[in-house]
């Protein structure tokens, strides 16, 4: 069974997404962000439920360096890194089915 979700920081992004063996999704947002924390629970429960990918948080307020070099604008943006590249974006709220759409290259359908 995989993990919850897992803090990433701008000093150990590189170590943690971009150098992953799986794919990574990472979560960019904020304590204030409401969206983000509507969305918390569905990636909580993704990260529980698929062990094929990784899924970070990356709060933009005390890592700004890396939401920068990423190009980040708004919150929630959930970018999904292979190999060390962006492979797909996702940004705003969406419910959990939603996202498990969103994300069928990378996880497997549970039945």
């Amino acid at each position: 069974m995989a993990g919850a979700t897992i803090t990433v920081t701008d000093a150990d992004f590189e170590e943690k997404v971009l150098k992953s063996e799986k794919p990574v999704l990472v979560d960019f947002w904020a304590e204030w962000c409401g969206p983000c924390r509507m969305i918390a629970p569905s990636l909580e429960a993704i990260a529980a439920e698929h062990d094929e990918i990784t899924i970070v948080k990356l709060n933009i307020d005390e890592n700004p360096a890396t939401a920068a070099k990423y190009g980040v604008m708004s919150i929630p943006t959930l970018n999904v890194y292979k190999d060390g590249e962006v492979v797909k974006t996702i940004v705003g709220a969406k419910p959990k089915a939603a996202i498990l759409r969103d994300l069928a290259d990378f996880v497997e359908e549970k039945a």
